[in-house]
């Protein structure tokens, strides 16, 4: 084991270093990279150098086989993983002003929603925005968000239900959105509508309350 030559703070492994740290055979470290479960190593001449993310990462896929998810699935979510937004993108040029960030585990994500966590629902979240890639952790933009989708999976709506809807809400948000903001810079300035925005949010909670009373009473009639 060594230390990477660019970074001190990173250290490095060779093959038979990182199968024993991550307790599991050279045998299997070299199956999960020939199934392309872990990424490629640093080469350096013949010499293969991994660092401290590909332990990470052959912890995460112990702890997800513990979890029963199948070599195969932990395959197709790894590729899902590497594919996903950066973190960076995903919050622009900062983070949400009201908003609270989680940095999740794939494991700890897969505790959220049991059995869920699909590649097709985690890239639905990516397109959404809801989830960005920083190394080897999960970002949710917000809290909220993450507590009410996995409260509703926990009530028997499938991830998959919960995440299109969400994609219907998006559009009906950005709608509201512009409205309220046309409304307030046509007799203000974009400060006002950040100083404003505490009534449309009040606004949009009484009419969707109000929404939902009458639903339920056509249900119920």
């Amino acid at each position: 084991m060594k230390d990477a030559s660019k970074d001190p703070g990173t250290r490095e492994f060779r093959m038979e270093e990182l199968a024993r740290e991550a307790g599991i055979t050279v045998r299997t470290l070299r199956f999960y990279r020939e199934r392309k479960l872990i990424p490629p190593p640093r080469r350096e001449g013949r010499i293969a150098w991994y660092d401290e993310s590909h332990l990470a990462r052959l912890r995460t896929i112990a702890a997800l086989l513990e979890r029963g998810h199948t070599l195969n699935g932990i395959a197709e979510l790894s590729e899902a993983f590497d594919r996903g937004r950066d973190v960076r993108e995903l919050l622009g040029l900062g983070e949400p002003s009201e908003e609270t960030p989680v940095r999740l585990t794939p494991e700890e994500l897969a505790d959220y929603f049991a059995g869920q966590v699909t590649p097709e629902n985690l890239e639905a979240a990516m397109d959404l925005g809801y989830v960005g890639i920083d190394g080897e952790e999960i970002v949710h933009v917000s809290r909220r968000l993450l507590d009410v989708s996995a409260a509703l999976v926990r009530e028997g709506v499938p991830l998959a239900d919960v995440l299109a809807a969400a994609a219907t809400v998006r559009e009906h948000a950005n709608a509201l959105a512009t409205l309220f903001s046309d409304l307030v810079l046509a007799h203000g300035t974009e400060k006002d509508v950040e100083r404003l925005r505490p009534l449309a949010k009040s606004v949009v909670e009484a009419e969707l309350s109000l929404a939902l009373d009458r639903k339920i009473a056509d249900r119920t009639t």
